[in-house]
C-alpha cells in the first residue's frame, strides 16, 4: 500500500459515505468512521463490513465538538480524510440557515484545525454542483463561474474557499475538491442504499418510495421548462461510480497533487419523466405523479463536463440509467422501511 494507509471518513455511515467506505475497504485501506448518526444508521456500517468482508473502526462523535475530533486523531494514526459530514437539504437550509452554517462551517474548521495540529494534510472534500448556482453554460466545467443560491450550496462554496486559502498558506497540503452532480442508485447487493429521514428531498428515493407504497404520489415541479419534455433535466450518477471517484482522488493525493478540483458526473442529462419511465421499467410498478408549480431556484438543465476527471484521475462513470434504477429498486424492495427493517 502507498503512503496513505488509514483514512478517516467523516459522515461515513451516510448514503455516499457508506458506499465510499465499501470501496475503501475493498481497495485495501484501513478505515475509521466518525458519524453523529443524525441522518444515518449504525446498521449501515455493519452491512458495509459484511459486503467488504473486512472490519472498520467506528467512533460516534460530532465535528462540532472539538474533543470528539481531537480524540480520533489521538487514538488512530490517520493519513488522510474524506470529509462527507454535513447537513445537506437545500430546502431545509433556506429555513434554518444559522443551523446549516454552524454545522457545516464550524464542523469543518474543527476538523481542519485537528488535521493541521496532527500534520495530516491529505483531504478529499465532498462538494456539490450547487456551487455553480444558475449556470448558464452547459455542460458545466470546473472553471465555470461560482455562485450558490441557497445556504447549503453557499456553505460548500465557503468551505472550498477555506481549503484554497489553506493551500495558499501551506503548499504541503494535498486537497481534492469533488463536485458531485446527482447521486442515485445503491450497492448491487441491496444491503446499503439511500435512507432519508422523513420525506425524501431528492427525486430517486421519492420515486422508489412511491413504487414500494410508502408514498402516494410524486410531485413533479414544473413541466414548462425549455427541455425535451418540459421537466427539469439533471446529471444522475450511480453512487458506486461516485464512490470509486474518491479512490481515484486518494490515489492522486498520493502523488502530492496539491489542490485539485473535479466534477463527478456522467455528462448525460435525464429529465424527470425519463427517470420515471426508467424506474417503472426496472420495478414493474406504475408511479403515480402530479404536476405542480416550479420551485424557486430550480434550473432547467444541470449537467457535468467530467472530462477533467477522466484525464487527471483516470475516472469516469460506467453505470447507465437502467442500472441506477434497478439497483435503487432492489435496495428499496429489500428494505421497505430503510435500515430499520
Amino acid at each position: 500500500m502507498s503512503v496513505i494507509n488509514t483514512v478517516l471518513v467523516t459522515g461515513g455511515a451516510g448514503y455516499i459515505g457508506s458506499h465510499t467506505t465499501v470501496e475503501l475497504l475493498t481497495s485495501g485501506y484501513e478505515v475509521v468512521v466518525i458519524d453523529n448518526l443524525s441522518n444515518s444508521k449504525l446498521s449501515s456500517l455493519e452491512r458495509v463490513q459484511k459486503i467488504a468482508g473486512k472490519k472498520l473502526s467506528f467512533v460516534e462523535g460530532d465535528l462540532i465538538n472539538k474533543s470528539d475530533i481531537t480524540s480520533v486523531f489521538s487514538q488512530y494514526n490517520i493519513d488522510a480524510v474524506i470529509h462527507f459530514a454535513g447537513l445537506k437539504a437545500v430546502g431545509e437550509s433556506v429555513s434554518i440557515p444559522i443551523g446549516y452554517y454552524k454545522n457545516n462551517l464550524v464542523g469543518t474548521l474543527n476538523l481542519l484545525e485537528a488535521m493541521n495540529n496532527e500534520n495530516v494534510k491529505n483531504i478529499v472534500f465532498s462538494s456539490s454542483a450547487t456551487v455553480y448556482g444558475q449556470a448558464e453554460m452547459q455542460p458545466i466545467k470546473e472553471d465555470s463561474p461560482l455562485s450558490a443560491n441557497n445556504p447549503y450550496g453557499r456553505s460548500k462554496l465557503i468551505i472550498e474557499e477555506i481549503l484554497q486559502d489553506i493551500f495558499k498558506s501551506d503548499p504541503d497540503w494535498n486537497i481534492s475538491i469533488l463536485r458531485y452532480f446527482n447521486p442515485v442508485g445503491a450497492h448491487k447487493s441491496g444491503l446499503i442504499g439511500e435512507d432519508p429521514n422523513g420525506l425524501p428531498n431528492n427525486l430517486m428515493p421519492f420515486i422508489s418510495q412511491v413504487a414500494v407504497g410508502k408514498l402516494d404520489r410524486l410531485n413533479i415541479f414544473g413541466n414548462d421548462y425549455p427541455t425535451k419534455d418540459g421537466t427539469g433535466v439533471r446529471d444522475y450518477i450511480h453512487v458506486v461510480d461516485l464512490a470509486k471517484g474518491h479512490i481515484c482522488a486518494l490515489d492522486k493525493l498520493n502523488e502530492s497533487s496539491g489542490l485539485i478540483i473535479h466534477n463527478l458526473g456522467t455528462g448525460k442529462g435525464y429529465s424527470v419523466l425519463e427517470m420515471l419511465s426508467s424506474f417503472e421499467k426496472a420495478s414493474g410498478k406504475k408511479i403515480n405523479y402530479q404536476i405542480v408549480e416550479r420551485r424557486d431556484g430550480d434550473v432547467a438543465i444541470c449537467c457535468a463536463d467530467a472530462s477533467k476527471a477522466k484525464i487527471e484521475l483516470g475516472w469516469q462513470a460506467e453505470k447507465d440509467l437502467d442500472v441506477m434504477c434497478e439497483d435503487t429498486w432492489k435496495w428499496q424492495f429489500m428494505n421497505k422501511e430503510g435500515y430499520v427493517s
